[in-house]
């Protein structure tokens, strides 16, 4: 399960915030998972729940945003929604379609509570 080390990755990233700007706790984590980031949202919501006790993300509540996959399709020069990588755009039905949306997993907010 590639999501037990993203969510190892996601703890490192807010282990850093906290010895950049310290902090005791995170109350709330805010990630966003984009429809082509390749990420399963339930197994990682998961991954972090499994390893948060113990750390500052310990009791935190975890949101997963997931925003739409967007391409552009270089034969009818168009901004598209697609669910996956391997569709079609919707207007012209080809397959030259360069992702530019919903690619990334990111930490998008952490509200803290104080040292």
């Amino acid at each position: 399960m590639h999501e037990m080390s993203l969510a190892g990755g996601v703890l490192r990233v807010v282990e850093q915030a906290a010895a950049r700007e310290p902090f005791a706790r995170v109350r709330r984590l805010t990630l966003e998972a984009g429809a082509l980031a390749g990420v399963e949202v339930r197994a990682l919501r998961f991954a972090l729940e499994a390893i948060a006790p113990g750390t500052c993300l310990e009791g935190a509540e975890i949101e997963i945003e997931e925003p739409p996959g967007q391409a552009w399709c270089m034969r009818c020069a168009a901004t598209v929604a697609i669910a996956q990588r391997s569709d079609a755009c919707p207007h012209c039905g080809g397959y030259q379609l360069q992702p530019t949306g919903g690619t990334e997993l990111k930490v998008r907010d952490l509200v803290v509570l104080d040292a």
